[in-house]
Parts: C-alpha cells; sequence; structure tokens
C-alpha cells in the first residue's frame, strides 16, 4: 500500500517550504502543482513520489497576512519608513515581513504562541521577538523599544478585549508624533456566539460584520484613537471569512466605521 501524507507537510519534508503555514499560503496562491496540476488545498494527501513544484513566484510575504497590511498601507497612505512597529499577533510574521519591507526600522513582534516566526525573520536584527505573551496584558516595560504604530492580527480573542493594553504602550517617536493603529478585523471573533453558530463559524450577515467594525471603532473611541477608515481586506481568512482593514489615530476625531471602501484589484499585483 503506498504512504501517503499531507502536501503541506510533504512539501515542508522535500525542502520546498520552510513551514505548514508557508505551504497553505502557497497552495492558496495557486502556484503549487502536483504532478502538473495546481494543488487547491494543503490537505490534499500525496505519494512520496508524486511530483510537487512551486510553478510560480513565491509570494513577496511570507503569509497572506502580509498583504493584507500591505493593501491596508496603500488604501490609507500610511509610511513605515524609519518607524517602529508592534505586531501584535506576529504568528509566522506576515506583518512583521512587510512592514520590513516598507521600510520599518524595526519590529517588535508579540505572540501567545510560540516558535512560529518565519525563520528568515527570526534571524532578522530589525526584529525583536517576544512568545508566549499574552497581549492583553502587556505593559510598556515588555517593549524591547518604544513603538509609534501598532498592527495587530489575532485571532481566537476579540480586538476590544487586547486594545486596551495595547494602545496604552504606544507613544510618539522622532518623525512620528501621533500613534497610529492599523488592525485586523475579524468579525467572527467579535460577534456573540450565537451569531457565530448559526453559520457554523462563518459570518454572512453583512449587519454583523458591521457590528464588529463598530465595536472595534468604539474601543478605539474609548481609548482615545479616532478611526480614519476601514477598508474590506482583498483576501479572505483561512476559514473563508470577510475581514477588514481599521486604521486609528490617537487624538483624532475618527470617521464612522461604516465608511468602508472596497479592494482594488490593482494594489495586488
Amino acid at each position: 500500500m503506498t504512504m501517503r501524507a499531507r502536501l503541506d507537510v510533504e512539501m515542508v519534508r522535500r525542502g520546498l517550504v520552510a513551514s505548514r503555514s508557508e505551504a497553505a499560503d502557497m497552495i492558496a496562491a495557486g502556484v503549487v502543482t502536483v504532478a502538473g496540476a495546481i494543488a487547491d488545498k494543503p490537505s490534499r494527501l500525496v505519494a512520496k513520489g508524486d511530483p510537487v513544484n512551486i510553478a510560480g513566484p513565491a509570494p513577496r510575504y511570507v503569509s497572506r497576512g502580509g498583504e493584507k497590511l500591505h493593501h491596508a498601507l496603500a488604501v490609507f497612505d500610511v509610511s513605515l519608513v524609519h518607524r517602529s512597529v508592534l505586531d501584535a499577533g506576529s504568528s509566522t510574521g506576515g506583518f512583521t515581513d512587510c512592514s520590513l519591507q516598507h521600510g520599518a526600522r524595526r519590529v517588535a513582534g508579540f505572540d501567545v504562541g510560540k516558535a512560529q516566526l518565519h525563520e528568515r525573520l527570526a534571524n532578522d536584527e530589525r526584529v525583536t521577538q517576544r512568545d508566549g505573551v499574552n497581549v492583553r496584558n502587556i505593559t510598556t516595560d515588555e517593549l524591547p523599544f518604544p513603538c509609534s504604530l501598532l498592527v495587530a492580527d489575532v485571532s481566537f480573542i476579540s480586538l476590544t478585549k487586547v486594545l486596551p493594553a495595547l494602545l496604552a504602550v504606544l507613544c510618539g517617536e522622532e518623525g512620528f508624533d501621533t500613534p497610529e493603529a492599523l488592525v485586523l478585523v475579524k468579525p467572527q471573533f467579535e460577534a456573540g456566539r450565537q451569531e457565530v453558530s448559526k453559520g457554523r463559524g462563518i459570518i454572512t450577515d453583512p449587519r454583523i460584520w458591521m457590528e464588529a467594525c463598530d465595536a472595534v471603532a468604539e474601543c478605539f473611541s474609548t481609548h482615545g484613537y479616532g478611526v480614519c477608515g476601514v477598508v474590506e481586506s482583498p483576501i479572505k481568512g483561512g476559514d473563508g471569512n470577510v475581514e477588514y482593514l481599521m486604521y486609528a489615530r490617537r487624538g483624532v476625531v475618527g470617521q464612522t466605521s461604516h465608511v468602508v471602501a472596497s479592494p482594488t484589484s490593482g494594489d495586488m499585483a
């Protein structure tokens, strides 16, 4: 009987990628082929003798999260050049990678998990990574350096639970007097359990999407930040959920979170 393994696992075993999450991102990008056919999911079973190839250019960031932040930076015209960034929920490092490629001077990454950061970023002297940290309770003392920009991609917890502590540790720095935040709003983690269970984890009701954005915007307002814009992510979450990127600045009068721009295909080129 021929032994088979998951495609993402086999890609790591063959040295095609550094991690299963990187394999999943490449598969989602449609650049992985098995026996000449484009692979559609990481769980596909392949035999050790099956030819597996990367058929196109590798993604520009270590995870799809980088593309999401890339889109937000373009839409909201936020500069990262020579800036110190706090990445909450860094995981593989998509937001960290995007920040560095957009000129960030350094990034302080925090994640409740351990040893998830892509090897390239883990070895980058501009990145200081702190694993096993619950950012819900983060303090200024835990920051390796002052940060004026928060980028956040957290899962299985509401942003309204982590933003109070995260916003409190931000401060201005040379060239960036006003602290800012770019966060990924995931309605499935902001909505009530009953709403989530209706769609088996997939939120399809636009009303719930907007309620999620409103709740996060209200949290920002409570802590002295105004929401300057919200844009739908050009890429859905791994589970198929619609997500939003929200931009806020300290001390400004924000717009309503209902001002939502549509993703532009040109930015993804």
